[in-house]
């Protein structure tokens, strides 16, 4: 048998590593990873996911309970509360950091003691598909293996990247206002290590191969653990070259193949999530040709929904839907609305003006948000993301203020996200309708901690208990509004979609199934007025039988309309 993996890994390293002899190289990678070099691959444009497929993004101590592990009491709570509901749940690192709420690594091999063992990993992952993050652009400063760069011996001798502070680095993109360049003393006297995002986070250096091999090892043990989603953290800035904007760099691209590669040989049903916040055209370079991330972040659609909500307005939302290409077979978007991070505002670029930009800004600053910022090349400060609950996010308008909205808008804005082609991700704090944690924020002194919270068992349990708190009200209705979805093949990652011309004050898009046996008409209101629906403006099918999935209504009348609330949706659909 041919040795096509052999083959085709050697090939994407000699363009990484063209100095170096890579057959070598690619078969120690191959053995890193316990793969053989004719290892047949998997189908070509498989989808390794249908309409039942939802994320639940949360951190492992982020649901706690007095004398329990976080991973263990996190485990109670998907298995009691989400087991109906969710297919996946990407922890957020849980390894042991040093700071940044675990993206700033110090033993990838390791769980954080405080948060419990592998065991209590493995066992999630035998009850959901796991999504864990490979945080490959950066490691601590605090970590082993740059105890070993500054004492000048393996391992980490030469994994961390070096800059010269007498170099031309005004064309870096920079994601925040940190120096670029940290001095530190090590045997060889002082150095200059990279830091894209801290100082305590310093720059893997990903042209010593070796660091490759390391990462090999790495992920071989999270498949065998049970990770069969890997999240590539901060990919973009993989690659650095003195002199380019050291982002997306051909390097990094290869380097995210030979990954693709190694993993879906090893897995064929595991699957690769860029994590690039970064704008709408930049983003979408991450598929390849089919043949870098399985799946990429939808990160134009936080912004740009939250923007639709509070400005009731869908202009801009419904230009950047029409402009998305769809998802090639065997690739798909990620949706999602709130992360463990802001709203990022680098996503907006080419999508809204400046002015409104800053709108949206000054409205989440009057709804309690906060903004972080980014260092451009030319020295100035620029917003980078906005750090906001996302239920805070949506309490008012920008014209108007708070209101009594607030529900009606929240629940709007996941019902949008759960009709679109893609996967569906909730935050688990969206999912809780938790608010800003300004105290929190005053405690760490760092503004995403507004939406990390942290919730203690037996309260969330009473809190989702109580039907008159907001947070039971949007839990619930969520979790009633995922059910439907799971069961519709028209609601596929990869299902058809088509933008719908209603006005400035419905948003509405077609889904049809890959079989074209579904249609559903996905119509919101995302404004605070009631609007009418001309029936023959969306042309449903007349022999067909139509009911709005959400509420049950049926259409008896094709000619007529339908009267929409403020906020309010509807799912049109020939089959129940």
């Amino acid at each position: 048998m041919t040795q096509v993996l052999r083959t085709k890994l050697a090939s994407l390293l000699t363009t990484v590593y063209p100095d170096l002899e890579c057959d070598g190289l690619a078969d120690k990678l191959l053995e890193t990873m316990g793969l053989e070099p004719e290892q047949p691959p998997p189908p070509a444009h498989q989808n390794n996911w249908d309409e039942s497929d939802v994320v639940l993004i949360t951190y492992a101590d982020s649901v706690q309970q007095p004398d329990q592990k976080p991973l263990v009491t996190l485990h109670q709570f998907l298995k009691d509360c989400l087991e109906d509901s969710i297919s996946t749940v990407h922890i957020l690192p849980f390894f042991p950091f040093s700071s940044d709420d675990g993206f700033s690594v110090m033993d990838y091999l390791a769980v954080n003691e405080s948060h419990g063992t592998w065991e209590h990993v493995e066992a999630i992952a035998a009850d959901f598909k796991l999504m864990a993050d490979l945080v490959i652009n950066h490691m601590s400063a605090r970590s082993r293996w740059f105890e070993n760069f500054r004492k000048r011996v393996d391992p980490g001798k030469d994994y961390f990247f070096e800059g010269n502070p007498r170099d031309d680095l005004s064309a870096v993109v920079r994601p925040r206002t940190s120096p670029l360049l940290n001095p530190v003393q090590t045997e060889d006297g002082e150095r200059h290590v990279w830091c894209t995002f801290s100082e305590d986070q310093v720059d893997l250096n990903f042209a010593n191969p070796q660091v490759l091999i390391e990462f090999a090892g790495i992920i071989r043990q999270y498949l065998e653990r049970g990770v069969i989603v890997f999240r590539l953290d901060a990919v973009a800035f993989l690659w650095k070259e003195s002199g380019t904007s050291c982002i997306h760099l051909q390097q990094t691209h290869e380097l995210i193949k030979i990954l693709r590669l190694l993993i879906e040989h090893h897995s064929p049903t595991a699957v690769v999530i860029t994590e690039t916040n970064v704008p709408n055209r930049e983003n979408l370079t991450y598929f390849g040709n089919a043949n870098e991330a399985h799946v990429i972040y939808n990160f134009s659609l936080p912004p740009l929904l939250i923007n639709t909500l509070v400005t009731g307005n869908c202009r801009h939302l419904k230009t950047w839907l029409m402009s998305m290409p769809p998802a090639q077979m065997g690739t798909s978007y990620f949706n999602f609305i709130a992360s463990h991070d802001g709203i990022g505002m680098r996503p907006t670029d080419g999508l809204l003006t400046e002015e409104e930009k800053q709108r949206l800004i000054n409205t989440m600053d009057s709804f309690g948000g906060k903004v972080s910022y980014r260092r451009t090349p030319d020295g100035r400060d620029q917003p980078y993301e906005i750090n906001i609950a996302l239920y805070d996010a949506l309490k008012g308008t920008a014209e108007s203020g708070a209101d009594h909205w607030q529900h009606q808008r929240f629940v709007c804005a996941h019902t949008i996200m759960l009709a679109l082609e893609g996967i569906p991700a909730f935050y688990i704090h969206s999912l809780l309708a938790t608010e800003n944690d300004l105290e929190r924020v005053a405690n760490t002194g760092r503004l995403r901690s507004i939406n990390r919270s942290q919730w203690q068992l037996d309260m969330l349990e009473q809190t989702l208990e109580d039907p008159l708190t907001h947070h039971s009200k949007a839990f619930h209705e969520l979790k009633r509004l995922i059910a439907i979805r799971r069961k519709q093949a028209a609601f596929h990652p990869n299902a058809t979609q088509f933008t719908l011309h209603l006005g400035l004050q419905l948003f509405g898009f077609w889904r049809q199934s890959m079989r074209r046996d579904q249609s559903i008409f996905c119509i919101h209101n995302i404004s605070d007025e009631i609007q009418q629906v001309a029936l023959s403006d969306i042309n449903l099918i007349g022999t067909d039988e139509w009911v709005d999935l959400i509420s049950g209504m049926t259409i008896d009348d094709q000619s007529g309309s339908i009267t929409l609330k403020p906020y309010q949706s509807v799912w049109l659909s020939n089959r129940e």
